[in-house]
């Protein structure tokens, strides 16, 4: 957990420094569908306790979801993504770490920062809904905008897609008056990229830091890791870890993951070589 950082000051380069590491991002899926946790805290108890659990070992950031954004999930109205989140943000919102809010509209967004969430996790880059960017700009809370598509086309250049995509998305941004430090970056492991893209992203992972912010990397449990393992789901944790590890090597500031505690071990490790190994590089 960040200690002594004032929680206004989420994702900015102040806070990063200060953190002078890494920040572990832990996934609170409070639906009943979600690809790998789906039904498991979608209950007010069940989230709270699950939540302790993670800070517990180690989450700097808890990334709370009311809608499933598999490949094939059944969108739902921003009344019922309401009803799921507002009963846990009021749960958690004193446990002392800083509090996402995982979703796509404006209204839950809205609504969610006046709950005392302190970051907005949009999937669609401030993209999908008009009101997304100013409602950000009005709460003053940081948001991460994360690239994505409706379907995957391998004919396409991912890499020319992810820098037309964070064009658009940084430019909403600046014209809603959205703070540059408050403008967070994700390549969206797993959303509308074939196998192929996925690893080409991450094989190119440090060209994201071009762009001047910091940068997510969420690829926890997703296929792009089963499908090389030919693994299930819940067999997915070392395949995580290394595509994580591989980020932060590349520059990732924050990673997402539903095992916290192996990450903060890995990103405790990734730090100590920056900081012990660098002493004595040539």
């Amino acid at each position: 957990m960040i200690t002594g950082v004032p929680l206004t000051a989420v994702f900015s380069s102040s806070l990063l420094e200060a953190s002078k590491r890494p920040l572990v991002m832990g996934i609170l899926n409070v639906t009943p569908d979600s690809f790998s946790d789906g039904g498991c805290h979608d209950g007010p108890a069940e989230a709270l306790a699950h939540a302790q659990q993670m800070i517990a070992e180690g989450a700097d950031i808890l990334d709370v979801g009311g809608e499933s954004t598999r490949p094939g999930a059944t969108p739902v109205a921003a009344d019922e993504e309401l009803s799921r989140v507002l009963p846990v943000l009021e749960r958690i919102k004193g446990l002392g770490v800083l509090i996402s809010i995982d979703t796509y509209k404006a209204s839950v967004a809205r609504a969610a920062v006046a709950a005392g969430a302190h970051i907005i996790n949009d999937v669609w880059g401030l993209q999908k809904d008009p009101d997304m960017a100013a409602v950000v700009a009005e709460a003053n809370v940081p948001v991460i905008m994360m690239h994505n598509r409706t379907e995957a086309d391998p004919a396409l250049d991912i890499l020319s897609e992810l820098d037309r995509f964070f064009e658009r998305s940084l430019k909403l941004a600046d014209d809603a008056g959205i703070p540059s430090h408050h403008q967070i970056l994700d390549p969206g492991f797993g959303f509308g990229k074939t196998l192929e893209q996925n690893y080409q992203v991450l094989q190119n992972f440090s060209a994201l830091k071009k762009w001047g912010r910091p940068v997510l990397a969420g690829a926890s449990r997703k296929r792009m890791v089963g499908h090389v393992l030919n693994v299930e789901t819940e067999e997915r944790l070392f395949g995580s870890l290394s595509v994580h590890v591989l980020a932060l090597q590349a520059g990732a500031q924050i990673v997402r993951a539903h095992d916290v505690k192996p990450h903060a071990d890995a990103v405790r490790i990734v730090q100590a070589m920056n900081e012990m190994g660098g002493r004595y590089a040539e």
